[in-house]
């Protein structure tokens, strides 16, 4: 009998990002409590802007805003993305398996981005439609794609190495923020700052944009190769 042959990294990595989409599409798990997460953080907004009456001045803070529903959004669904691997140590045994490290990662990294980029796609319009009474964005205003999408990946791809790292410590959410946010500042700040710039709009926010959109961009090239590079480590 010929030996075995070890399956492509390519047919690893579909066959692990196959089990943990179908896997939550099928529970929808972690969508539904990242989808009521943002809701809840959507009301809790309504209530703190209700004596508010801004006009065109909401636009310059609605960005940070909307960043900060969808750094604490992600954190749930980061923190709860090894729930499975970790019952009855299925993580263990697949890391016993002969897969390659950096595609586990891959795979882990890009289902947390769909599971995100799947909550935004409803959480932003419903964020604008409970607060388009504040404020008219500029014609520009659906640029934030870009920022949102470019945002997304790098909280999915340092977020999936930092959950690793704490899905067995005491107090793992905690340990995840206390990580995760100090290191996506610069991410977290080009981003806010390339979704304001589209918003208002005008030729000083459209340089605002470009500039903080290709700075993110950067940071997501460096970060998340450096994350792909150490989780061999880190699991190991």
């Amino acid at each position: 009998m010929g030996a075995c042959r070890r399956p492509s990294g390519f047919a690893q990595y579909r066959t692990l990002l196959g089990k943990d989409l179908r896997q939550e599409f099928r529970t929808k798990e972690m969508l539904v409590s990242m989808g009521i997460y943002a809701l809840l953080v959507i009301v809790v907004y309504g209530v703190g802007l209700t004596f508010a009456h801004p006009g065109d001045e909401f636009l310059e803070v609605a960005g940070g805003l909307m960043w900060a529903l969808v750094v604490f959004t992600s954190l749930l669904g980061l923190g709860r993305s090894f729930a499975a691997e970790k019952e009855n140590g299925c993580i263990e045994g697949l890391l016993l398996a002969p897969l390659d490290r950096g595609v586990v990662f891959l795979a882990k990294a890009t289902s947390n981005l769909v599971f995100l980029l799947v909550v935004e796609v409803i959480a932003v319009p419903l964020f604008w439609f409970f607060f388009s009474g504040f404020a008219h964005p500029a014609d520009t205003a659906p640029l934030m794609a870009a920022p949102l999408v470019v945002g997304s990946i790098g909280i999915a791809g340092i977020g999936t190495l930092l959950s690793t790292i704490t899905a067995n410590a005491r107090g793992n959410d905690v340990m995840l923020a206390l990580l995760f946010v100090p290191i996506i500042f610069p991410l977290l700040y080009a981003c806010v700052s390339a979704t304001t710039g589209a918003l208002i709009g005008g030729d000083v926010m459209a340089d605002t944009f470009t500039v903080s959109l290709a700075l993110a961009a950067g940071y997501d090239v460096i970060m998340v190769l450096l994350s792909w590079v150490l989780y061999d480590f880190v699991v190991s």
